[in-house]
C-alpha cells in the first residue's frame, strides 16, 4: 500500500500539486492519481526523491533486508539471483506533479523510449531518427535520470543489471557537446540493462527428414500429380532426428523476477525399428537416423529399411502420382501393366529413377528420364523418354541417349549416340553411327560418321551425313564464327594503326635524330636542354613505343586467328571418312546428303532405282570442290 504526504492540496480539478508517495508500483500510483483527478496519466509526471533496495534470502520466515547500491552489483549469480528462494524488490520514494507547457524544455525534441524484450533480460534506450538536443551543462545528469524514470515506469529495477548506462549517457553527452546541437538522422539503439536470461527448455521432437516437403510458391499451382510415392534417399542423408528433452536454466529479469524454465515434455520417443540399412548416430542433443545406401525408404511392420527395387503395377494420376527419384538413386522401378489398350506410365507421369522396366505402353505427355529404361509396350507421339541404354519396342514418341535400339519406329524421333533400328516406318533418327534392318518410306536419317540400311523397302527417305547434328557442336561453331569475325575486325584495324604509326616515324625520324644529337650535346657541355626539345623527342618515343605495341597485338590475334580458323575446320574432319551404306539395292526415290562445314555447302545424291552401290562417301575434287561418290570401302566403324 502506498503511503502519501501530500506537501499541497490541489486548487484545480485537473492541476495536481506536488505529491509525495512511497509504492513498488509507479505505474499504478500515476493511474490511481490520475483518474482520482480525472485527467490522465500522460499529464502526470515525477520526480524520484529515494530508492531503496531489499533482498530476501528465503521466500517464508525471513525478513526483508535493506541493501545499499554499492552492494547490489556485488550479488553473486549462482548463489543468489539463480536462487529460486532468493527475492529482490525496490520501493521508490516519489513527487507527483501536473506537467507544464515549460516543463522538460532540455528533451522536448528529443523522442526517446526505454523498452525490453519478452523476457524484460534486456532494456534498451532507443532514440528516434529527427530527435535533437542542445547541450547543457546537466545534460548528462538529466539523461541519467530520465532513463531511470521510464524504467521504473516500466517496472524496471534501477542500480541494479545497469552498469553499461552510465558510459550510454556520457558518451550521447560528449557527442552533443562536440556538436553543440545534435540531430539523429537514424534510429539509435542502445542497451542500459541486462540480466541473467534464461535458456529456454526443448521439449522432445521427432523429424521425418525424408519426407521432402514440397516448396510451392504463394502465386503458383500445386502439382497435385507430385505426391512422393516414394521418398528417395541418398548415402548418408539424415532420414530421420530426434530431438532429445532438455531442461531449460533459470534466470531472472530486469525486474527482479525468478524465472523458472518449464518441465520438458517428452511425447515423441521412437517407437520404430530400423536395419541394417540405417544407421543410429547418438548425440549430446540428438539422435540421427542416417542412410548407408542409395534407394528409398520404406516402413515394413513399423520397421524403416532402404530399398531399391520396386513393383507396381502401373503409374498413373489415380494412384502413384509422378515418380521423382532421380537418375542417381539407385532406385529400379519395374511396372507389370501390360494390357494393350491400357497405359502402363499415364498421361502426363513424370518418372525420374536410375533404371526403369515397363511391361506395357507409355501414355500422352509421360515423360521418362533413367539411366536405363526398356519399353515392352509402345510410346504416345507425345511421350518423351530420356535413357543411356534404352530399348523400346514400338516408338512414336521422342526419344533421347546413348544407345538406343527400337524394334519398330513409326513416325516417332529419336535422337542418340549409337541408335539401332530393326523397322522404320516413317520418322526422324539422329546419331553418331544408324543401324537401320528395314528401312520404309518417309524415313530421315541423320549422322555424323556412319548410317547403315541392311534392306530398303520403300522411298521418299532422306540419308544425311551432319557433322553438326549435336546442339554442343553448333553452339560451339556459332561461337566460333562470331570469334573470327571480331578478330579479323581487330586486326584491320590493328593493321591499319601499324601503317600510320610507321609512316609517322619514317617521316619524322630525321628530325628525331638531329634532336637527338643536339640534346646529347647540351648534356656533355651540361646546359640545360631546352623544354621544346625535350618535349618533342619524348613525343617521338612514345609513337614509337605506340608502335611497337600495335606490332606486337597484331601478331598476337594474327597467331590466334589462324588457330581459330583451324579450329572451323577440324568440326568436319571426319566427314571424309564418314559413310551411308545400303546393303540392298536402291529403290524408289531417296536421297544421300552430306553437309559441309566450312564451306558452309549441302551436296545431294540420289541413287538409281536398281541401283546396286553399297557405300557412300564424300570426296575431295581440290580447289574448293567437293562430291559424293560411290566407293568400295566402307569407312571407319567404331
Amino acid at each position: 500500500m502506498a503511503l502519501f504526504e501530500s506537501k499541497a492540496k490541489t486548487t484545480s480539478a485537473k492541476s495536481i500539486g506536488p505529491t509525495v508517495l512511497r509504492t513498488q508500483n509507479v505505474a499504478k500510483e500515476l493511474l490511481s492519481i490520475a483518474k482520482s483527478y480525472n485527467t490522465k496519466p500522460e499529464m502526470l509526471d515525477f520526480n524520484i526523491l529515494d530508492v531503496q533496495t531489499y533482498t530476501k534470502a528465503e521466500e517464508t520466515d525471513t525478513e526483508w533486508e535493506e541493501i545499499s547500491n554499492e552492494e547490489l552489483y556485488e550479488i553473486d549469480k549462482e548463489t543468489q539471483l539463480l536462487n529460486p528462494s532468493f527475492q529482490l524488490k525496490q520501493t521508490y520514494e516519489i513527487e507527483i506533479f501536473s506537467k507544464t507547457k515549460n516543463q522538460g524544455t532540455l528533451f522536448k525534441d528529443m523522442k526517446i523510449a526505454v523498452g525490453a524484450n519478452a523476457s524484460k533480460c534486456k532494456v534498451y534506450l532507443s532514440i528516434a531518427a529527427g530527435s535533437s538536443v542542445n547541450f547543457d551543462a546537466g545534460l548528462e545528469k538529466c539523461l541519467l535520470i530520465e532513463i531511470n524514470k521510464r524504467k521504473i515506469r516500466a517496472g524496471i529495477l534501477i542500480n541494479i543489471f545497469d552498469e553499461m548506462v552510465q558510459d550510454v549517457v556520457s558518451k550521447i553527452s560528449a557527442k552533443v557537446q562536440v556538436a553543440e546541437e545534435l540531430k539523429f538522422g537514424k534510429n539509435e539503439t542502445y542497451l542500459i540493462a541486462e540480466s541473467l536470461e534464461p535458456t529456454a527448455t526443448i521439449n522432445d521432437a521427432l523429424f521425418l527428414h525424408y519426407k521432402k516437403s514440397q516448396n510451392v510458391d504463394e502465386n503458383e499451382k500445386i502439382d497435385y500429380a507430385s505426391r512422393g510415392f516414394i521418398q528417395s534417399v541418398k548415402k548418408d542423408e539424415v532420414l530421420i532426428e530426434y530431438i532429445k528433452p532438455q531442461e531449460g536454466k533459470p534466470g531472472r529479469n530486469c525486474s527482479g523476477e525468478f524465472m523458472q524454465p518449464e518441465e520438458p515434455k517428452v511425447s515423441n520417443i521412437a517407437t520404430f525399428g530400423i536395419d541394417d540399412t540405417i544407421k543410429i548416430e547418438d548425440e549430446e542433443a540428438t539422435i540421427k537416423y542416417v542412410a548407408t545406401e542409395n534407394g528409398y525408404i520404406a516402413l515394413e511392420n513399423n520397421t524403416y529399411t532402404i530399398k531399391k527395387e520396386v513393383n507396381i503395377e502401373e503409374i498413373s494420376f489415380k494412384t502413384t502420382g509422378s515418380i521423382s527419384s532421380g537418375v542417381d538413386s539407385d532406385v529400379n522401378i519395374v511396372v507389370s501393366e501390360s494390357d494393350t489398350f491400357k497405359d502402363a506410365i499415364g498421361t502426363g507421369m513424370y518418372v525420374e529413377v536410375t533404371e526403369i522396366e515397363i511391361d506395357g505402353n507409355i501414355g500422352s505427355n509421360a515423360t521418362i528420364v533413367a539411366k536405363k529404361a526398356s519399353v515392352a509396350g509402345q510410346t504416345h507421339k507425345n511421350a518423351t523418354i530420356t535413357a543411356d541404354k534404352l530399348d523400346i519396342n514400338i516408338h512414336k514418341g521422342k526419344a533421347f541417349g546413348k544407345n538406343i535400339h527400337v524394334t519398330r519406329l513409326e513416325h516417332g524421333e529419336i535422337n542418340g549416340d549409337i541408335v539401332e533400328v530393326t523397322q522404320a516406318i516413317g520418322g526422324n533418327i539422329k546419331g553418331k553411327e544408324v543401324d537401320v534392318e528395314l528401312c520404309t518410306s518417309h524415313v530421315k536419317v541423320s549422322a555424323t560418321r556412319r548410317i547403315e540400311i541392311k534392306k530398303l523397302q520403300g522411298s521418299e527417305n532422306s540419308f544425311t551425313i551432319d557433322p553438326l547434328i549435336s546442339k554442343g557442336v553448333k553452339s560451339g561453331l556459332s561461337q566460333n564464327k562470331e570469334e573470327i569475325c571480331a578478330l579479323e575486325k581487330e586486326i584491320k584495324e590493328l593493321k591499319a594503326s601499324v601503317k600510320k604509326y610507321k609512316a609517322t616515324v619514317k617521316e619524322g625520324m630525321p628530325s628525331f635524330l638531329d634532336i637527338k644529337k643536339r640534346l646529347g650535346n647540351y648534356k656533355k657541355k651540361g646546359v640545360m636542354m631546352p623544354e621544346s626539345f625535350v618535349k618533342k623527342y619524348k613525343q617521338f618515343q612514345n609513337i614509337q613505343t605506340k608502335l611497337k605495341e600495335h606490332e606486337e597485338r597484331l601478331a598476337i590475334r594474327s597467331d590466334y586467328l589462324l588457330l581459330q580458323t583451324t579450329k572451323t575446320a577440324s568440326f568436319q574432319d571426319n566427314i571424309f571418312d564418314a559413310r551411308v551404306i545400303n546393303r540392298d539395292r536402291w529403290v524408289g526415290y531417296n536421297e544421300i546428303k552430306f553437309k559441309l562445314v566450312d564451306p558452309p555447302v549441302e551436296l545431294i545424291y540420289k541413287p538409281e532405282e536398281g541401283s546396286q552401290e553399297k557405300f557412300f562417301s564424300l570426296v575431295d575434287l581440290g580447289e574448293g570442290n567437293y562430291e559424293i561418290q560411290a566407293t568400295e570401302e566402307e569407312g571407319l566403324k567404331d
